[in-house]
């Protein structure tokens, strides 16, 4: 199989440039003017998921130029001549390309992947399929009480990046991790060393899920771009690679759950976005859940979650609109081998009609992916790009599910599937009565990028959820904006306990404000948090990495992650905000990935590894 490694910029410009005419004569080649033509639209400006013109400076001129020819960028350069492609690549690119790693960043030979004796492992989105994000003690290695001994171990530099926003999985001492460059590494847990690494065809932004298919130790995980991927764990060669969906504008952030030699895909896209362009066709993505066995990667079934999209009418520009659309899933499914069932979280409808699969939380029959129950928590909820320009009009207010559910268990034996919507409400639904609702709590203020982003945690008693809602200063609100977006530096984030059984809130920790106060700094916390015996750990977009006390919220340990780094491998690192993935704890270790510019907030490009004074390496 031939390997395309596509670059940080793959992963980044995740919005289709409107506004500029890409059959339009070509002018003089310099790479000033066609920079103006094609991408300033987006790259000079506050605008989702686009970063900003000097955080693309630091890749290299080679890294710009594979994008635009083969990566996500290609939606925007399909019109551009090569010359003039090589012309933007120049203009735009000061940085170096990857370079081989160095004899010490390298694993010894006795050194061997997963062979570390134990059982704890973290081996996918969460120690467990029920998604709780919970490390037990004899997974954590860790309590409450050793948090404030933590230091830090090592760190490991993603060469070339500009955003850092791929939670790794810990197996038998063997550290996995995707990076925005594409590619997926292992490392040795303890000391950071690599054992191999594998270059996708697209950037990785999944936790990979490590699974037993026989004999055979398999990591799964996908690209943005659609890719799904199995690779030998031992040895990082490729078993199989296929592709789940076609269209054009997939995005795969789900991660892979594995069950019975099955792996369950989750399917969303960045359409939505696309439609700032007046002449996009918006919308025919289909949110889908694919089931593909591990043997071979020979797809089983495919469920998808809104009906063929058929044209609707035209918009106010005389552009085709098609629908019912997206009703993506974001976010790791939830297995449920006591009920077979596998449950997932939906997105918003990006054009009408809408659908009663949108903003859902949906059971699908493990054996045949068809839907058994779902329970819609916010009907009509159809946003895309054009929404905004619209002043809102006609539009939801885009309060989708990105976080998975987890199904709960109590001590008493009680199960409770609870889902947390960027909305900033939780839900408790009964899983044995088609997902009865039994409670729902508001615990923030909610919007386009706030509430409950990307994932809650639980240690049986209690639900524990933080907020994002960052406040902007500058800018349209209703507008997410990336990179030079300015917050207040005081409002924003929190971190919320709630009572499984009833939903009563237990405790409320108020998120600190920014210190020292810098640019794209916010006390939002969007990130998945983490829970161990006594704690809870969440980041934030001012780049701090805290831990709160399980039983009464106060704070335990705080360390800020936004500063240079020397690194395993030689490659210069930056912390920044932290977002996406949450913090990962296992044997005695806790690991986090600090660096996301993609919402407002700081660039960065590390993986850090926190142990406790006095233990090795």
């Amino acid at each position: 199989m031939k390997i395309i490694h596509l670059g940080t910029l793959g992963v980044l410009m995740l919005l289709f440039c409107g506004g500029a005419d890409l059959n339009a004569a070509s002018p003089p080649v310099r790479g000033a003017a066609e920079y103006a033509r094609y991408c300033a639209a987006c790259h000079d400006q506050a605008v989702t998921r686009a970063p900003p013109r000097d955080s693309l400076a630091r890749l290299s001129p080679r890294r710009v130029l594979r994008t635009m020819d083969f990566g996500l960028m290609m939606s925007v350069a399909y019109g551009m001549s090569r010359a003039e492609r090589e012309a933007v690549a120049d203009f735009l690119g000061h940085g170096q390309d990857d370079g081989a790693l160095p004899a010490s960043a390298l694993c010894t030979a006795g050194q061997r992947v997963m062979s570390r004796s134990g059982t704890a492992a973290w081996p996918s989105w969460s120690p467990a399929r029920d998604n709780t994000r919970y490390a037990g003690a004899d997974t954590a290695g860790l309590a409450a009480a050793d948090l404030p001994r933590l230091e830090l171990k090592w760190s490991f530099g993603f060469p070339g990046d500009v955003i850092a926003f791929a939670a790794p999985t810990v197996v038998q001492g063997t550290l996995f991790v995707g990076s925005a460059g594409g590619t997926v590494q292992a490392l040795d847990a303890r000391s950071g060393c690599t054992h191999w690494r594998f270059e996708a065809n697209g950037p990785v932004r999944t936790p990979p899920t490590v699974a037993q298919d026989g004999k055979r130790r398999l990591l799964l995980f996908t690209d943005q771009i659609g890719g799904v991927y199995a690779v030998d764990a031992d040895t990082g060669k490729s078993a199989w690679n296929i592709k789940v969906e076609a269209h054009d504008a997939t995005r795969l952030s789900g991660t892979i759950v594995a069950n019975e030699g099955i792996a369950y895909v989750p399917a969303a896209s960045w359409e939505e976005t696309r439609s700032v362009d007046t002449a996009y066709v918006c919308c025919t993505f289909r949110g889908s859940v694919s089931a593909v066995r591990l043997r071979d990667g020979v797809v089983l079934w495919k469920t998808w979650l809104v009906d063929v999209p058929r044209k609707t009418g035209a918009s106010d520009a005389g552009t085709d609109e098609f629908g019912p659309s997206g009703a993506g899933v974001w976010s790791a499914p939830t297995i449920d081998t006591k009920r077979g069932r596998l449950y997932v979280t939906t997105g918003d409808n990006y054009s009408h009609p809408a659908t009663d699969t949108s903003d859902a939380v949906i059971a699908l029959d493990l054996a045949s992916g068809r839907i058994v129950w779902k329970h819609q928590m916010l009907a009509n909820d159809v946003f895309n790009a054009q929404c905004p320009r619209r002043g809102m009009k006609g539009c939801g207010p885009d309060h989708d599910f990105a976080a998975p559910a987890m199904l709960v268990r109590t001590p008493g034996g009680r199960e409770v599937l609870v889902a947390g919507q960027k909305s900033g409400v939780a839900f408790g639904l009964d899983p044995d009565a088609d997902g009865k609702l039994l409670w729902e709590t508001r615990i923030g203020v909610g919007g386009t990028a706030g509430g409950i982003q990307w994932g809650m945690a639980s240690d049986g008693r209690q639900v524990y959820a933080a907020t994002a809602d960052a406040v902007r200063t500058v800018g349209d609100p209703s507008s997410p904006q990336v990179g030079n977006a300015t917050f207040d530096p005081a409002k924003g984030g929190g971190l919320t306990a709630l009572d499984v059984l009833t939903g009563r809130k237990v405790w409320f920790a108020p998120a600190p404000p920014c210190l020292p106060v810098r640019d794209g700094c916010s006390p939002a916390q969007p990130g998945a948090v983490t829970a161990i015996p006594g704690a809870v750990l969440s980041g934030s977009m001012d780049g701090h990495l805290r831990a709160f006390a399980a039983d009464d919220g106060r704070l335990l340990w705080d360390v800020d992650t936004r500063r240079a780094y020397t690194t395993i491998n030689g490659v210069p690192a930056q912390g920044g905000s932290l977002d996406g993935a949450g913090p990962v704890v296992v044997d005695g270790m806790v690991y986090v990935n600090s660096g996301y510019p993609r919402l407002g907030g700081a660039p960065g490009n590390v993986l850090l590894a926190f142990g406790l004074r006095g233990s090795g390496p």
